[in-house]
């Protein structure tokens, strides 16, 4: 199969800690690498809430794990780059796909995954756009660039827009040849609750965050109100990928050999502080 054809797997994998989401999305892809899973799209939740941190980040300097503790908000370090993410209310979308399958450069790729979340904004009659290159580049100097820690204040190349407002943060990493990509789809944004748990190293960097971000940053809720829910919504995201990669998809569940490497990933890895206080 070559980009655009072909059967793909289905997941719908529910709630789960921040660890262990983590390490499904990289243990699906070490498998993939080695041929023993189709590739797949993945739709999630968290479950208690989390702020998930890019790779490159430092946790010292962009996490507040005292609030994180007090409320609750499970923190975990991501295998892909970008900035920290709270998922609360939300749709999380992961796809594994090796590099033979999807040709093309990570900007390339990452264009042609967005046209299947964008084909979900209108399967949900939402009007969504994909973030300009060339408006990012005269808005900050440097395409994508922003100074916050948090991914929503905002856009980043081809990422999505609704009325000028992000609705969609992405990531995407390559490991043994094979792309890693996933993404919130804010189905709510919480943006007191954000302000909480995220370090600044002043109140009046805070409060020029929540104030970037309350211009800049929106949710499904903004436009579909109480229909803006994760099973209409990953239905939709999963049509829209359909279509938009000419594939089609067979629902599925994880398998044995799936969930035993993500144990081990989730105890060794991503729950480990280690990992989280790498950088």
């Amino acid at each position: 199969m070559r980009s655009g054809g072909g059967q793909w797997r289905l997941l719908f994998t529910g709630h789960g800690s921040g660890a262990w989401n983590m390490a499904v999305d990289e243990a699906m892809m070490l498998l993939h690498a080695q041929g023993k899973i189709p590739p797949t799209i993945r739709f999630y939740q968290w479950e208690p809430p989390a702020v998930s941190l890019g790779y490159f980040q430092s946790w010292q300097k962009e996490i507040d794990r005292e609030a994180c503790r007090r409320l609750s908000i499970d923190v975990v370090r991501r295998p892909t780059g970008g900035r920290a993410v709270l998922h609360h209310h939300e749709v999380t979308y992961s796809v594994v796909i090796r590099q033979e399958l999807l040709p093309g450069s990570i900007l390339e790729t990452y264009r042609q995954l967005s046209q299947g979340l964008l084909a979900g904004f209108v399967f949900l009659g939402v009007q969504a756009e994909m973030a300009s290159l060339e408006r990012d580049r005269l808005r900050d100097g440097l395409p994508g660039r922003a100074a916050g820690a948090a991914c929503f204040d905002s856009p980043s190349w081809y990422e999505l827009l609704v009325e000028g407002r992000k609705v969609v943060g992405s990531a995407q990493v390559r490991k043994q040849e094979t792309i890693l990509q996933h993404g919130s789809i804010l189905l709510d944004l919480d943006v007191d609750l954000l302000m909480e748990v995220l370090a600044f190293p002043s109140p009046a960097v805070r409060t020029r965050t929540r104030r970037v971000l309350a211009g800049k940053a929106g949710s499904l809720r903004d436009y579909l109100g109480k229909e803006a829910t994760f099973e209409r919504v990953s239905q939709a995201m999963a049509q829209g990928f359909a279509k938009a990669l000419g594939i089609e998809l067979i629902p599925a569940d994880l398998q044995d050999e799936e969930k035993k490497l993500a144990e081990e990933l989730a105890r060794e890895k991503y729950a480990a502080d280690w990992w989280l206080e790498r950088a």
